[in-house]
């Protein structure tokens, strides 16, 4: 971070009488183990999956599940998974995050912090560092195109949770279809589309059906018919499953693919109950036998390539493809720090950091 303490401020820490506030921002992403050894990927998956946003059931029995029945098996699996993937200079979702926020604090030329949900760099530590920096308006912004609880909600939470009350936010909304990140997605999805393909899968991360009833305003739209997330509803705003499909149809748009040349699935369910479907791990043993030989994948619910985009997809995804009989099998990177994507989410940001001191000061 790039900007000097404010010292306008009065004795409780506040801004003195007529001193802008001074912004930051505070980039957020769902988080990494320190390592990939057993006992840091154990201490990871603890802390994310006791979020009540993420396993959504009552404390005790939260507990129950996960000590009892994820801890003493997942770490070893995920920990190899982990291994497969990480770099010299550690989690691929963590180097693509700090050259995102360094980009952006250049872009921004204001504070821009780093934090993960779960695991390091933490959330206070990164909310210290800011206020360490004179911040009192800080603009939260959630690395998610898409509404979830168990990803906006809960990071959101989690940082309003560490600061004074002097220091207000505002939130960078879910931006599944601005058209500057449908643009700079479609750009980056058209530079790295091999010479021939014959389909463009998107795999959008996995929800438990109940996570979107459970964020349903109405209380009745939401999974209720065949084609809820087509039908105007105000459930949209909080509905992850209707904002993948926003993106995807303007992705495609942009792109000019017909309707037959791509399709939408989920990935990453974990546990017996229903998720949104349809599974990527069953669609990709099902294209073969449908004709389609060579396969695009893009895995745009991610901005920055983690382990479920680079292991899950990237190999576990192209090993299913090409057993069950297709011949190539191309990933194209998440976003990362591509220019497109750092100027369009500066835009975002600015555009929303304008719109809210309209908003404070009218």
């Amino acid at each position: 971070m790039s900007a000097s303490p404010n010292s306008s401020t009065a004795a409780d820490g506040s801004p003195a009488p007529g001193t802008p506030a001074a912004t930051g921002y505070l980039l957020v992403n769902l988080g990494t183990p320190a390592s990939p050894s057993v006992a840091d990927v154990r201490a990871y998956l603890n802390e994310f999956l006791m979020d009540p946003y993420v396993l959504d059931t009552p404390w005790l029995l939260r507990r129950l599940i996960v000590s009892g029945f994820i801890l003493p098996f997942r770490p070893k699996q995920s920990a190899a998974a982990y291994q497969a993937i990480w770099q010299e200079d550690g989690s691929p979702l963590l180097i693509h995050s700090q050259a995102l926020q360094a980009a952006m604090a250049v872009k921004l030329n204001e504070p821009v912090g780093l934090a993960m949900g779960y695991g390091e760099p933490g959330i206070s530590a990164a909310v210290a560092q800011l206020l360490a920096h004179g911040v009192e308006h800080l603009v939260i912004v959630p690395l998610y195109p898409h509404y979830a609880d168990s990803t906006v909600t809960t990071c959101v939470e989690a940082v309003q949770a560490q600061l004074p009350p002097h220091v207000s936010t505002s939130v960078l909304p879910p931006f599944y279809q601005q058209p500057v990140y449908i643009d700079a997605l479609a750009q980056s999805v058209r530079d790295q589309l091999p010479e021939h393909w014959d389909h463009l899968l998107l795999s959008y991360h996995g929800l438990p059906e109940r996570h979107l009833t459970r964020c349903d305003p109405t209380g009745s739209h939401c999974l209720a018919q065949a084609d809820c997330c087509r039908q105007p509803s105000p459930a949209h705003a909080t509905c992850y499953r209707h904002q993948i499909y926003a993106t995807s149809d303007a992705l495609a748009a942009a792109l000019g693919i017909s309707g037959d040349r791509y399709s939408v699935s989920f990935q990453s369910r974990l546990g017996r109950l229903p998720w949104l479907q349809p599974y990527t791990d069953q669609v990709l043993r099902e294209l073969p036998a449908r004709g389609i030989k060579a396969l695009a994948v893009a895995c745009p619910a991610f901005v920055a390539d983690n382990l479920e985009t680079l292991e899950e997809m990237g190999m576990q995804g192209r090993e299913t493809f090409l057993a069950a009989g297709g011949e190539s099998f191309h990933l194209i990177p998440c976003l990362n720090t591509a220019p497109q994507w750092v100027d369009a989410l500066t835009a975002l940001v600015n555009n929303h950091s304008a719109a809210a001191r309209v908003e404070t000061s009218a």
